[in-house]
């Protein structure tokens, strides 16, 4: 499937540079019911919903991807006000966990939470984790999941290598970005000059959408 990935300037051209995007965990991630979908009025049953919350995210981190590239609002909330960046990715269908939306919050599975197979739990918990809210459809998502391993030892963060899961595949240039065609071709080897497509985004003549700038001439 083909999914995409939006930055700021400063980031994805760090990401381009070391072949690699920062994989997103729950210190990140700007939805507040984040792995909170499940719904309860009980104390105690909250308690667990938050313990499973920590033990999730201790292990597992995520890429969050998009279906599409075109929503402006999009742009404007995760590609600096369309100054940045967005890339897109074939990543194998098996790789990838679709989101759902919905107006309710979930009931809880409590046997597979009490289950002795910890799978039945874990499995349990990735259910929450790929539920948001419906207002949040809009990005379209679908998501990668990734364990943990050790953190980048200066930055303090999680990244994850381009490779055959996360092969890179267009380079979209944000339609008020100053990012230069060359300040992108610098970063490419020859094998990414000859498969990754780039280009500038702008916005649409005649409805709500970022599309492609087809003038090469406007991408200095």
């Amino acid at each position: 499937m083909r999914v995409y990935h939006f930055m700021s300037s400063r980031y994805g051209l760090q990401n381009l540079a070391f072949r690699r995007l920062k994989i997103a965990t729950l210190e990140d991630i700007n939805d507040p019911f984040e792995l909170l979908a499940a719904a309860s009025h009980i104390p105690h049953e909250r308690r667990a919903f938050r313990e499973l919350r920590r033990q999730w995210a201790q292990r597992f981190g995520m890429l969050c991807f998009s279906r599409s590239w075109h929503n402006p609002v999009q742009w404007s909330h995760y590609a600096e006000k369309h100054r940045g960046l967005c890339f897109g990715f074939d990543v194998p269908d098996e790789f990838l966990t679709p989101i759902s939306y919905s107006a309710q919050r979930l009931k809880p599975d409590w046997s597979a939470i009490n289950s002795a197979n910890p799978d039945d739990a874990q499995s349990e918990v990735m259910r929450w984790s790929a539920t948001k809210f419906e207002h949040w459809q809009y990005e379209q998502e679908v998501r990668l999941f990734l364990t943990l391993e050790e953190r980048s030892p200066d930055e303090g963060l999680y990244f994850y290598e381009f490779n055959e899961k996360l092969q890179l595949r267009e380079i979209i240039v944000g339609a008020t970005s100053a990012i230069s065609r060359a300040d992108v071709e610098t970063l490419l080897d020859d094998e990414q000059k000859r498969d990754v497509d780039r280009y500038k985004a702008r916005l649409a003549f005649g409805t709500y959408r970022i599309v492609r700038q087809q003038k090469a001439s406007l991408w200095s």
